[in-house]
């Protein structure tokens, strides 16, 4: 990752490619079972190889393994590359029209500016997945549609609703409550989440308050009305009080000290999670993950409060269909079946990534959710909560470059290299060239 705000769900885990082989074809009509989609009972059918990129590690490996026992004719081989060359390489090739997979993860950062190119996919409901409209938070499901809205380019996978995450030995040994609830009564606002941190510095020397500001920018930024761009595209990064607020904020914990300096997703950073190296971090559903993994000999240490202002979204992603795939029909049913309520739910208590189907929010299985990682944290309730506060805000076309361009600025005043209003300049210059 180049800096600590470009990210998204899963961004900086290195994955090898995985080729997940479909089973011999099934001879159906000897039972009288109904025949897998695109054939005829009694006849086998075409071999047909679905590609699908990703970001990173979506939990839908185990959801292959299911597919193929009823569509044994489909082998679905995953691309994963890290967060940025992702989606640099798919505004590449689909600029020259070739070389893009049969179905195309794109992180919310990004959503509008490959919903803005509806002729370059397919409109899901050519393939019936409009039906899938009452399933969906409604600022989800806009988020998948054309700039027009007449068309319907990507089904949600997940939400980034946000928490926070902290680590309770490192809180004690500042003499600071522990318990959840009482976390939270500490930083109601982000001021206060601030005046915290430097409680936390003039106890601790040996781990830092946070990681980096680029998370926190994000996170104050998505709790505003209006964030980096207005309802007309325009991107208002300059005239936006609320940036300016929540870039004065971030520098705070930098000028303060406060800040591990460690980039998100990047290896030092991921050993700062086995090492302690910091006690709290914005945490949307899918970082629980990412902590477990990264810190695999911390349990019991974290645990999860609710986060400065009360809610948020970070992150969540789309499945699209690009028009250079082979096989439409047959990627439309895979996405129809890779984002099902039941698999969004197997998916959030295998991998932590929270569903973006509002149904479940109120299932059992999930409000009951615990992780003994996190101190068997109801992780299933905290999400459901966030999710149902979220305030919906709108994405410009260009979002994702304009936050690396401020990540960038934050991440040049955490190592010294600028003033904050040095920094600001620069980044206000950079986000002007953004077109």
């Amino acid at each position: 990752m180049a800096t600590p705000y470009s990210q998204a769900r899963r961004f900086g885990r290195l994955a090898v490619p995985v080729l997940t082989a479909s089973a011999l074809a099934l001879a159906l009509a000897a039972c009288g079972g109904e025949a897998p989609s695109g054939t005829s009972a009694g006849t086998p059918a075409e071999k047909v190889t679905l590609s699908i990129a990703l970001f990173g590690d979506f939990g839908f490996k185990p959801l292959y393994e299911e597919y193929k026992k009823t569509h044994p004719n489909v082998e679905v081989v995953e691309r994963v590359t890290q967060f940025n060359d992702h989606h640099n390489n798919l505004v590449k090739r689909l600029a020259t029209n070739a070389g893009a997979a049969d179905i195309e993860a794109v992180e919310v950062g990004y959503i509008s500016s490959f919903t803005a190119q509806a002729d370059k996919f397919h409109d899901l409901k050519q393939y019936g997945l409009d039906k899938r409209q009452s399933d969906y938070l409604d600022w989800k499901w806009q988020q998948g549609l054309s700039k027009d809205g007449s068309k319907l380019l990507g089904l949600g996978t997940d939400v980034g609703g946000l928490a926070m995450c902290y680590r309770k030995d490192l809180f004690e040994k500042a003499g600071l409550p522990t318990d959840r609830e009482k976390v939270a009564e500490l930083w109601p606002t982000w001021e206060q989440y601030i005046e915290t941190g430097k409680k936390f510095a003039g106890s601790v020397k040996n781990a830092k308050f946070v990681d980096s500001p680029g998370e926190i920018f994000r996170a104050i930024v998505n709790q505003a009305p209006v964030g980096l761009y207005d309802a007309q595209d325009q991107i208002v990064v300059g005239t936006n009080p609320e940036v300016k607020k929540a870039w004065d904020l971030s520098n705070q914990l930098s000028q303060n000290d406060l800040t591990a300096k460690l980039a998100a997703f990047s290896p030092p950073w991921n050993t700062g999670f086995a090492k302690g190296s910091f006690a709290t971090i914005i945490c949307p559903a899918w970082m629980t993950g990412y902590i477990q993994e990264q810190a695999k000999d911390a349990t019991g240490k974290w645990d999860i409060a609710k986060v400065p202002g009360g809610s948020g979204n970070s992150g969540g992603s789309h499945l699209l269909l690009p028009k250079q795939g082979k096989h439409p029909k047959e990627a439309a049913e895979l996405i129809d079946f890779l984002t099902s309520k039941d698999n969004q739910a197997r998916v959030f208590k295998e991998e932590g990534t929270f569903p973006s189907i509002p149904a479940l929010y109120d299932d059992p299985s999930i409000q009951s959710f615990t992780k003994p990682f996190f101190g068997d944290a109801p992780i299933g309730k905290i999400y459901s909560d966030a999710a149902r506060n979220l305030k919906p805000q709108h994405l410009g076309p260009k979002e994702g470059d304009v936050r690396v361009a401020v990540g960038d600025g934050l991440g040049r005043v955490e190592q010294g290299k600028q003033t904050p209003d040095e920094a600001w300049a620069q980044v206000i210059s950079d986000v002007q060239k953004i077109k």
